[in-house]
């Protein structure tokens, strides 16, 4: 039926945000973070999607398949989770331990206010997915009602 994978576009979407909302939180745990187990100073990390399979062919077969219980990859996908190229903070702290011979400590390019403005997105678009499911719930309960 069609409206199952208008379930697992939801549950997709939910699993990815669930993903984005976890690497801000370690980015916000991380925010003083000057050694990893690198040594080197921990660099921001950031999430990026992709339409789970949006290539013409597979969309042109979903659409020749349309009535037929058939392929269900539609909705998102995290292909991978990078680090944020921008420059380090330079701080002067000559007691800290981490400092170089000018008193300088290298900081995370954490952003309190960025992480903070991504977990709200990414909870608003896990409720927005959340809310689409329940519908999606809803209509399906509705239709089964129909034969009574």
């Amino acid at each position: 039926m069609a409206f199952l994978s208008a379930f697992d576009i939801c549950a997709s979407g939910m699993t990815a945000q669930r993903l984005r909302l976890d690497v801000a939180s370690q980015n916000v745990a991380n925010i003083q973070t000057t050694r990893t187990e690198g040594g080197e100073t921990y660099r921001r990390k950031m999430v990026v999607f992709q339409a789970a399979d949006d290539s013409f062919r597979s969309v042109m077969r979903r659409t020749m398949n349309r009535g037929r219980d058939g392929e269900r990859n539609a909705g998102v996908i995290v292909t991978q989770i990078v680090d944020d190229e921008t420059e380090m903070q330079m701080v002067y702290n000559p007691e800290h331990p981490d400092a170089d011979e000018n008193g300088y400590v290298t900081m995370p390019n954490v952003d309190l206010i960025k992480e903070t403005t991504d977990a709200m997105a990414a909870t608003r678009s896990y409720q927005a997915n959340i809310t689409a499911f329940n519908a999606i719930k809803l209509m399906a309960q509705k239709a089964l009602e129909i034969g009574k």
